[in-house]
């Protein structure tokens, strides 16, 4: 196990991180712990964790809300999220994902399968961070990994975390057509949760934010960079 590999427990329940800190350490992560969101951001920004794994209901700010503080801070953007709730219901698991999580997992869980999820997604980061080098420049386009970036024509737009993942992937070979099924299992890997056609919504989101040429869609396989002025 790589000991960079860092993981931040939030939940107000003392038993729920004695499980999982626990196990995680057990397999070789360093895992910090904490009982609040309040505490949460401070700890972000001290202990620098690859992956946060946060429940839903907390005092104070919940899950939801803190996930969102997160996301809309550019600097957190190759953290991974998971959340790790009681809650079942298909509401919540979407306000999640929506929120900017990678992936929702349901209480109680074993911990063999827990340690499977959280090494599914550490690959699923390498693998992405590994497309390409960090900064892509074609023509007036570009796009930098590290700071979440993106410039076009001079200008510089804000995209949400997936919708940068896809951008990314398809700038990175601009001559390939990624299909659908390769686009999904490199940005949200296995999970069941988020349709397919959820690919299509964030292609037209790109297209509305910075320009209609950047993506071509090329019927019945899927989607490519493309470069136009």
């Amino acid at each position: 196990m790589n000991q960079s590999n860092k993981i931040l427990l939030i939940d107000d329940d003392k038993d729920v991180l004695e499980f999982l800190s626990y196990n995680l350490i057990k397999v070789g992560y360093q895992v910090n712990i904490c009982l609040s969101s309040s505490e949460a951001i401070e700890q972000i920004n001290l202990f620098k964790p690859d992956l946060i794994i946060l429940d839903i209901v907390m005092n104070g700010i919940d899950g939801i809300e803190l996930c969102e503080m997160i996301r809309s801070k550019n600097i957190f953007n190759h953290i991974l999220i998971v959340f790790f709730s009681v809650r079942t219901e298909d509401y919540s698991k979407i306000a999640a994902l929506e929120a900017g999580a990678d992936d929702y997992i349901v209480k109680p869980i074993k911990p063999r399968f827990l340690i499977s999820k959280i090494k599914s997604l550490m690959r699923r980061k390498i693998v992405q961070k590994d497309i390409s080098n960090n900064f892509i420049q074609i023509g007036t386009f570009s796009i930098d990994s590290e700071t979440f970036k993106v410039n076009f024509d001079g200008l510089t737009y804000s995209l949400s975390k997936k919708e940068f993942e896809i951008l990314y992937l398809l700038a990175s070979k601009p001559i390939k057509v990624f299909t659908r099924n390769q686009i999904f299992d490199l940005i949200w890997g296995n999970n069941e949760l988020v349709s397919k056609r959820t690919i299509d919504v964030h292609i037209r989101k790109i297209r509305e934010k910075i320009s209609q040429n950047l993506i071509e869609t090329v019927k019945g396989v899927g989607y490519r960079f493309k470069y136009k002025r």
